[in-house]
């Protein structure tokens, strides 16, 4: 396995006062080569840390995947039913709307194979349903199986290897995209503000972006995200070319989507596709301030039952069903995150991430700060108190945050101080 690391200038860069979410007037969109493994403190700064998409060429070309899933750069529909045939997917359909998505029906794949094969090769037809299986769970679903290598750019994934390490949890963000010419996601932002990549196995993608605050003008007046950008749901004269993006990912090719980047996206041919959902250091302060955020919105919405017992914890089950976790799980995911990597630290023994690459002291130490920064934030908060979890808690986050700064301290004291300032 090869080590990653990031290097000393960069760790202070990467503790400094920068602010991803503060978007610079002039912003632009990066088409670059895949570098060797050695480069991953350079990508780490100026893409992860900074929050700046790109395209990386010639980033999946050599999968297994993109060997033998596709034949002349078209699926191979015999094999992959072959090989997957009886699994139960989800497909949307395109053509139809429902509530702010598409609707959405499960599928044997073998059928649905069946179905694009013959909507293929009868050329699309404009009066038959266009599906899109989409957020195959396939890793999960068939875990022997080998599709693909995480790159190393997106290798440091604390939300994959949380549920990849609680297999009982029997969950992940690791999904598999396949649909014909003219399927499409509409206008969204990732869950939990988390970033994303997508690989390309074949087809091409067209993707429009819009960075941190342009949402602003994507939504109705009563505040709605906008479905569709074509169909007159946003002005076109709302959006400023130099703040929105329209990029065409080819085959091959790995396109990285930062945290709180709005996107829509087409397929503009016969397209396979494999997606993570990660959250790491660069981004926990964004997801733990859209998690915030989420819940004072909750709150808001059921301000008028606040006299009710319980009320607090009923407004954590509804950011749950709204957001996706509330907060006693992401402490306990955080919680985890550090306490391994103060254990790793501690035995002088290097972390692996998807039995490919291994993570150096500065990473993980990087980690522990930002685990840190947003513990202090999280027992800031009043309605801490109220909840049953947070009293019952073996290890509460007062004491993890003193662990996080007695590992850190005793490896940076004779070079830094807590806060990444040289001495």
């Amino acid at each position: 396995m090869e080590v990653l690391n990031i290097d000393k200038s960069d760790f202070n860069f990467a503790l400094s006062e920068f602010d991803p979410l503060i978007v610079e007037d002039e912003i632009g969109f990066k088409t670059i080569s895949n570098q060797p493994a050695e480069c991953y403190s350079n990508f780490f700064v100026e893409h992860l840390v900074k929050n700046q998409p790109c395209i990386i060429k010639a980033c999946a070309q050599d999968w297994t995947s993109s060997q033998h899933w596709t034949i002349s750069g078209k699926p191979n529909y015999t094999l992959l039913k072959d090989k997957f045939g009886s699994a139960q997917v989800s497909v949307s359909d395109c053509k139809v709307k429902y509530y702010n998505a598409h609707q959405t029906k499960s599928m044997i794949f073998s059928d649905f194979m069946n179905y694009w094969e013959k909507y293929s090769s009868d050329c699309w037809p404009a009066n038959e349903a266009c599906l899109y299986l989409k957020d195959w769970h396939l890793m999960k679903n068939f875990p022997t199986e080998s599709v693909y290598v995480v790159p190393y750019q997106f290798s440091s994934d604390w939300l994959n290897e949380y549920y990849m390490d609680h297999p009982h949890l029997d969950d992940d963000y690791r999904f598999v995209y396949m649909g014909p010419k003219g399927t499409w996601t509409p206008l969204h932002a990732d869950v939990f503000t988390s970033f994303s990549w997508s690989a390309n196995i074949c087809g091409k993608k067209k993707w429009l972006l819009f960075p941190p605050g342009e949402e602003r003008v994507l939504k109705d007046e009563c505040g709605n995200l906008a479905f569709d950008v074509r169909l007159g749901d946003v002005s076109a004269s709302d959006i400023s070319p130099n703040r929105s993006f329209t990029v065409v990912q080819e085959p091959g090719e790995v396109i990285f989507v930062p945290s709180g980047w709005h996107h829509q996206v087409w397929n503009e041919d016969d397209t396979i596709s494999i997606n993570h959902n990660w959250i790491n250091a660069c981004n926990i302060h964004q997801v733990w301030t859209s998690l915030k955020a989420n819940l004072e919105a909750v709150k808001k919405e059921v301000s008028d039952c606040q006299d009710m017992d319980d009320w607090f914890e009923h407004c954590q089950l509804m950011l749950k069903s709204t957001f996706g976790m509330n907060y006693e799980e992401f402490y306990r995911f955080l919680f985890y995150i550090g306490t391994k990597r103060i254990e790793h630290l501690n035995q002088n023994e290097l972390l692996s991430s998807f039995q490919t690459w291994k993570f150096g002291r500065e990473h993980m130490l990087y980690d522990l700060v930002k685990i840190k920064e947003v513990l202090l934030l999280f027992i800031d908060c009043d309605e801490l108190v109220e909840l049953p979890f947070y009293s019952e808690l073996n290890n509460p986050p007062e004491f993890f945050i003193n662990d996080i700064n007695n590992t850190v301290n005793g490896f940076l004291s004779s070079e830094y101080d807590f806060d990444g300032n040289c001495l």
